[in-house]
């Protein structure tokens, strides 16, 4: 039999000893994948969504509020700002492009955007049918959304007041589908795109009481903010302060934000690396005494097979081959557990459309989970396998009688 099939054995003659440490081995394991998982769905979209975005210009407050509502759509945006403000940021010859984007209602929970065709253009989205707005009123959808909602080209609804479900529905205003985009990957997924005149219109017309009113409120039309892009990115060093300073409007950098909230999640993910540590720690040491015992109580088998001709290295190998079957094992069921606990996560609190991916991922880091699998088992197993392999024949023959 080969030393494969007799460490297998070995390993599962004592059962409860082997689930005790693969069970250890694979919670530390586990946590490991959700935390090396969680990293990756949150960095990839940010670099997705934040792509191609050098600053974005929006009402005073929270910078990181500002970039979190207004590029990945997980908050809500600190206010609005006049539309003539934003206009005048395209004189500026550091600027070489501007998107405005317009919040307030959404459908059932999938955020009304009005924007202008640069927004499109910018995440290079592409229609799986339909075509895009030529005229106020007229909506494209994200994947996510025509999806989870049914809704086919033609096809009429109201949108309803606030960024969340269960707001007052316009139901004098109905929203018509010219187009569904094609799966993006990324945040225009889940939202419902129209043309900015499609906001101001249908807010309008609700506040303006005759011709005069309409006018005025024209004058005074506002946005949530805009998406800059630079002409050069020397402009990141004098544009944001020239905003902040002598606007009403306050400039937030993508890059410095993301990279300060991703420090403040690195703060609780360290805790959880070191909880998981400890795990593994653990296990290690549970895999140790199991393989010290198992030299011990085996010390009539080591001599038999020593008595048979087996060098003593084979003996030390194996050792070495028990401690990788848990490693193994344990490698396997600590990867799943990891994706289990991330798709749950991602199900539990409604981020599979938004942060987290559906289905499993592979990322090049997880491959640090077997590594350190084998790593854990072998440094384990080092004491036994020496222990085994200077053992003497005449004594373990002695011992065995």
């Amino acid at each position: 039999m080969s030393t494969l099939a007799y460490a297998w054995r070995y390993v599962w003659a004592r059962p409860m000893a082997a689930l005790l440490n693969v069970l250890l081995l694979s919670l530390g394991l586990g946590s490991m994948t959700f935390l090396l998982l969680v990293s990756h769905h949150v960095e990839r979209a940010f670099d997705r969504d934040l792509a191609g975005i050098d600053v974005v210009v929006g009402a005073k407050g929270s910078p990181m509020q500002l970039i979190l509502s207004g590029v990945l759509h997980l908050d809500v945006p600190p206010g609005n700002v006049p539309m003539a403000a934003v206009n005048a940021l395209k004189a500026n010859p550091l600027v070489a492009q501007v998107i405005p984007i317009s919040l307030g209602d959404n459908l059932q929970g999938y955020r009304i955007v009005g924007t202008s065709l640069s927004y499109l253009s910018h995440y290079q989205a592409t229609l799986a049918q339909g075509r895009v707005w030529d005229a106020p009123m007229q909506v494209v959808l994200g994947a996510t959304v025509a999806r989870t909602l049914g809704l086919q080209l033609g096809q009429k609804f109201a949108g309803a007041h606030g960024l969340g479900a269960g707001g007052h529905a316009h139901g004098d205003h109905a929203f018509t589908v010219v187009g569904v985009l094609a799966p993006h990957g990324g945040v225009i997924d889940r939202l419902v795109i129209t043309d900015s005149a499609s906001v101001w219109k249908v807010h309008e017309d609700a506040h303006a009481l005759d011709d005069q009113d309409r006018l005025a409120l024209e004058d005074e039309r506002e946005v949530t903010m805009a998406l800059v892009r630079y002409t050069s990115p020397l402009a990141a060093v004098t544009f944001p302060r020239w905003v902040n300073t002598t606007t009403e409007m306050q400039a937030a950098a993508p890059a410095l934000e993301v990279t300060r909230l991703l420090h403040m999640l690195g703060l609780g993910t360290d805790v959880l690396r070191a909880f998981a540590g400890m795990l593994l720690f653990t296990a290690g040491l549970s895999v140790f005494i199991a393989l010290w015992n198992a030299v011990r109580e085996r010390r009539g088998d080591l001599a038999l097979l020593r008595m048979l001709g087996a060098p003593a290295s084979r003996i030390g190998l194996l050792l070495m081959t028990e401690a990788l079957w848990l490693a193994l094992v344990s490698a396997l069921c600590g990867l799943a557990l990891g994706q289990a606990f991330v798709l749950g996560l991602g199900w539990v609190l409604g981020l599979e459309s938004q942060l987290m991916a559906t289905g499993l991922l592979w990322p090049p880091t997880l491959w640090v989970v077997p590594v350190l699998a084998v790593l854990v088992a072998l440094g384990a197993a080092l004491l036994p396998v020496w222990q085994a392999y200077q053992s003497d024949v005449l004594q373990l023959l002695q011992t065995k009688e």
